[in-house]
């Protein structure tokens, strides 16, 4: 050992190594003919060197090793994980049985174990050692199983490790912190190579080299002796490796639910919904580098927090990424030939429309979060026992009130992604008759002490604050995240920016299956011009007509009003038969046998 070296120091030998080395071993690949080629259940599309991983590893364990003083558990950490890199390079080789790869797992986890690591979860020690190995092997295989889009895994374990080596120095370990942050530093060099459009992967002996390095650190904070708070014990580790846990559960319950092998490659996982989505590569990989910043920064605000306070926060977090991943389950991702749905997957999928058990549960969950908000506001947290008494009594009656306002008012009969202005004015009757109910109840059955008028009046806009945007989830996703774009689709430009227009753009947006894209709205109005409608410009038409058209490339144009003269109608047909635009009128048909208003387009 070199011994101790300025910790900045060591950060940037690592960051300087791992630049080195990468390269040198991506070149080395491509001569011996180690390279990914592509699969149609892999994301790439050209041959790429693998090995990524051999630069990581010989990085981390030469600068660790080397430039800091480790103790015997880190001394455990870095050798199980480098038997785990061996395991994985034998794998980029030879391709293991997923049975041979989980032998070698486990044997791993049993050494990390054995040198008294573990997580302290219950207070049962062979429950424990099952859990910290269905821990290291999980992380494992999440991080494998987050490998699938360039820069995606490497990106998500280098926040980890960061966040892991904040926890450390915030413990009052240096040595930890300072290894992780080696690691970091590894990844950060890898990177450089490995972003989209990647130039070499990591590979097996990689992905599991690095997730084992995660789940095993992760160790060395709770049994450290300092750090012994049950949440911080139970949320750190889990909140910071959150988005490789979250990615493999939403993939092996989908491919389960789907009746494909959860082990089975495949272009189902997050950043591949996403990508379904409308989202450019890049956009997919950085959107989850934000949640799984967030997910750190919630692991980071829970170690200071209050029980109560910290529990909130990860339970509005959870409801997020609940949220996130039902939305996500809904985009199709193979062709239908491929699919092999059941009824039991459309039932999952569709749980928060179909069944409302989903919604139901939800909303119990933001009753009594909205609840504690508003108590916690006027009072503080709760941590006296006649207080968290207090709010034992007030809680179910508030859930028994506001879930029956909310069933007869109206709340469960509305679709989530249609929810409109009027749903809006539903969700405010509901709650306020729900909330003065349960304060009038509370005051005729002689609890007044119970009683706090501010505390109601915040719970009131809390929870409408809570439902309404629960209901915008969906609404809101499709915004940030644009529908799949079929291939073909027609540019258009509405022309008529009224009623008929707003009509004829919402049936657009929402389906599809139309083909088209819209660019945007046309009016001979002065007033108009400029103005923007379910966010597409309108463009004057006085004189510009066909110049605009040039401009956004327009493949048709949809005329949405009746009320266009004759002589206007014919004078657009002329200019754009002139321009080989297309062009079709909006028609709204009532049909006599179910009495149901069409919309259609017909040729002009």
């Amino acid at each position: 050992m070199l011994g101790r070296m300025d910790p900045l120091l060591t950060v940037g030998l690592s960051l300087g190594l791992s630049l080195l080395l990468t390269p040198l071993v991506r070149a080395l690949a491509r001569r011996a003919g180690v390279v990914a080629r592509p699969r149609t259940d892999r994301w790439h599309q050209k041959p790429t060197a693998l090995l990524g991983g051999v630069a990581i590893a010989a990085t981390v364990v030469l600068v660790a090793l080397t430039c800091i003083p480790i103790s015997q558990h880190s001394l455990v950490v870095i050798l199980a994980s480098t038997f785990l890199f061996l395991l994985g390079l034998i794998d980029d080789f030879r391709n293991l049985k997923p049975y041979q790869k989980l032998i070698g797992q486990v044997l791993g986890a049993t050494l990390v174990i054995a040198s008294g690591l573990a997580l302290p979860w219950t207070g049962s020690v062979p429950l424990n050692m099952a859990i910290t190995i269905f821990w290291l092997v999980g992380v494992t295989n999440a991080i494998n199983l987050l490998d699938n889009m360039d820069g995606l895994a490497a990106g998500i374990a280098l926040i980890a490790g960061g966040f892991l080596a904040f926890n450390f120095a915030m413990n009052g370990q240096p040595t930890e912190a300072l290894m992780l942050a080696v690691l970091s530093a590894a990844l950060l060099g890898y990177l450089v190579y490995n972003s989209h459009p990647a130039s070499i992967f990591m590979g097996d002996c990689g992905s599991m080299f690095i997730g084992f390095f995660l789940a095993s650190a992760s160790l060395l904070n709770v049994t450290s002796g300092r750090s012994r708070g049950l949440l911080p014990v139970l949320a750190v580790p889990v909140l910071t490796l959150c988005i490789p846990i979250f990615d493999t559960i939403l993939v092996t319950i989908l491919r389960k639910l789907a009746g494909r092998p959860a082990s089975q490659g495949g272009r189902d996982h997050t950043s591949h919904r996403l990508v379904a989505l409308g989202l450019s590569e890049r956009k997919a990989v950085w959107m989850l580098y934000a949640f799984a910043a967030l997910s750190g920064l919630i692991a980071v605000l829970v170690r200071h927090q209050a029980l109560d306070i910290s529990l909130a926060v990860i339970a509005g977090f959870v409801v997020l990424l609940t949220l996130l991943g039902v939305h996500l389950a809904r985009v199709k991702v193979y062709e239908e030939t491929e699919a092999r749905e059941t009824l039991l997957v459309s039932w999952i999928v569709d749980l928060s429309h179909k069944r409302r058990v989903f919604e139901v549960l939800l909303d119990v969950a933001l009753v009594v979060l909205s609840y504690y908000t508003a108590y916690a506001l006027v009072f503080g947290p709760i941590t006296t026992d006649a207080a968290r008494g207090q709010f034992l009594q007030v809680v179910p009656v508030l859930v028994f009130v506001n879930m029956t306002s909310f069933l007869l008012l109206g709340v469960y009969r509305g679709i989530w992604r249609y929810v409109s202005v009027d749903d809006l004015f539903v969700y405010v009757q509901a709650v306020v008759v729900g909330s003065a109910i349960a304060l009038l109840y509370l005051l005729l059955s002689g609890r007044v002490d119970l009683v706090s008028r501010t505390v109601f009046v915040l719970d009131t806009l809390i929870l409408l604050l809570l439902l309404s945007g629960s209901r915008m989830t969906f609404r809101l996703l499709r915004r940030l995240l644009p529908a799949p774009v079929p291939s073909g689709e027609r540019r258009v430009l509405i022309y008529g920016a009224g009623d008929g227009g707003e009509l004829l753009a919402r049936e657009l947006l929402n389906n599809r299956a139309l083909s088209y894209c819209l660019v945007g709205f046309l009016d001979d109005d002065p007033l108009k011009k400029g103005k923007v409608i379910h966010g597409f410009r309108v463009f004057g038409g006085n004189g510009s007509f066909l110049a605009i058209c040039k401009e956004q490339r327009v493949d048709e144009v949809l005329i949405s009003s009746s009320k266009i003269p004759q002589a206007r109608m014919e004078q657009i047909s002329r200019e754009c038969e002139a321009a080989s635009v297309e062009v079709k009128r909006l028609r709204i048909q009532l049909e006599p046998v179910v009495e149901r208003v069409m919309l259609g387009l017909e040729a002009s």
